[in-house]
């Protein structure tokens, strides 16, 4: 099925009301019934008495459109808003914190922040130099930098809560523990003593900008000043994927590895010349990744795994492609950023919000607000 493609509706529903009525009169089977929907303000919905697990607690739901943060938090402060979305920011996290009768709600599964290296461009080809920049960096510098609280580290394609997916201590020493020395002098053995230059492009946005911003004072280190080339976040993701860029940072979330490793690292997903061009922008099974003069691919890893029935054999080949993609650091994994909610402490969701695929905390049968 196609993750994308949206929720399983009513046919009937689609059929008696067509395509574009149904868009503002959705039918479906949960908690909560549609009531009314206000362009750019308002969703209300309303118990659903009927509801297979048991009629709602709650009477309904008011789901408002605040694009200012700071006037969703003078919402919640002010008693008009029960839960709000925060941005991805421990300063924020901490402050409202302190806000009386507020409680941070900090969960999964978050998204994904990994580098990767344009091998089109020089001298990313190298595979020297790419493990000199893997050895440079340091996970732990990057998340102090945008909040320790709100980010756990990455250290492969698949996040470890995924099936397949690796936790650091599994990738072992591919993890490329920060070792700057070690990385000087790889640059050396690749033909760059005094390091080299390069421009990157990156978002204007902070959760994008920030880590950055510390990903290139790293890198200085090791002697590779990388110049950033700041826009506004639309064309961030046209000119990355018109190949504008040596470097690419990229957060995303997707729902399982197979997801992950064919949209990032699958040859048809080739940024500008793949079948399909998507998001594989180190453009590995198009490049010679380790200098043997042959194209080094994970295709059939990807493809193998898309058919094993069996779970267990499944997540192997997956692992088996994440260690292949390490082995030669075409991308470099960094951190998950988890989600950030605040609510007025009275609100109880019922549930123990630790992760959850919706990226936002569901308000279900259970959910309960308690003033």
């Amino acid at each position: 099925a196609d993750y994308a493609g949206g929720f399983i509706v009513c046919k009937k529903a689609v059929e008696d009301l067509g395509d574009e009525a149904f868009k503002t009169h959705p039918v479906g089977t949960g908690p909560f019934m549609f009531q009314s929907y206000t362009p750019m303000e308002k969703t209300v919905l309303v118990r659903n008495d009927r509801y297979f697990r048991g009629a709602p607690h709650l009477a309904g739901v008011e789901a408002w459109y605040i694009p200012d943060v700071s006037a969703r938090e003078a919402g919640l402060q002010a008693g008009e808003l029960d839960v709000i979305e925060g941005p991805p920011s421990q300063p924020w996290v901490e402050r409202v914190r302190g806000f009386p009768g507020v409680v941070v709600d900090i969960f999964g599964p978050g998204e994904t922040a990994v580098l990767h290296w344009n091998m089109t461009v020089e001298p990313f080809e190298k595979i020297k130099v790419r493990w000199a920049l893997g050895y440079c960096l340091s996970r732990e510098e990057v998340r102090a930098a945008i909040g320790p609280a709100i980010s756990v580290p990455l250290c492969s394609a698949v996040p470890p809560v995924l099936p397949g997916g690796m936790t650091c201590d599994e990738v072992g020493l591919l993890r490329y523990d920060v070792d700057r020395a070690k990385a000087k002098a790889l640059l050396a053995e690749a033909g760059y003593p005094e390091g080299f230059a390069t421009e990157a492009i990156i978002s204007e946005r902070a959760e994008y900008l920030l880590p950055m911003e510390n990903i290139v004072a790293q890198l200085r280190e090791c002697g590779v000043d990388v110049t950033l080339r700041v826009v506004d976040h639309s064309t961030f993701h046209t000119m990355i994927r018109q190949n504008a860029s040596s470097i690419v940072l990229y957060s995303a979330w997707r729902p399982n590895a197979d997801v992950f490793l064919t949209r990032f690292y699958h040859s048809a997903s080739e940024v500008v010349t793949g079948q399909k061009p998507d998001t594989n922008f180190s453009h590995i099974g198009a490049m010679d990744a380790d200098g043997d003069g042959e194209v080094d691919s994970i295709d059939y890893l990807i493809e193998a795994a898309r058919v094993e029935l069996g779970p267990e054999s499944q997540a192997m080949l997956w692992k088996a492609a994440q260690l292949k993609l390490l082995e030669l650091n075409v991308a470099y994994p960094l951190y998950i950023k988890q989600f950030t909610y605040a609510r007025k402490e009275y609100v109880d969701w019922g549930y123990e919000l630790l992760s959850t695929l919706a990226l936002y905390p569901q308000v279900n049968e259970l959910t309960e607000i308690g003033r």
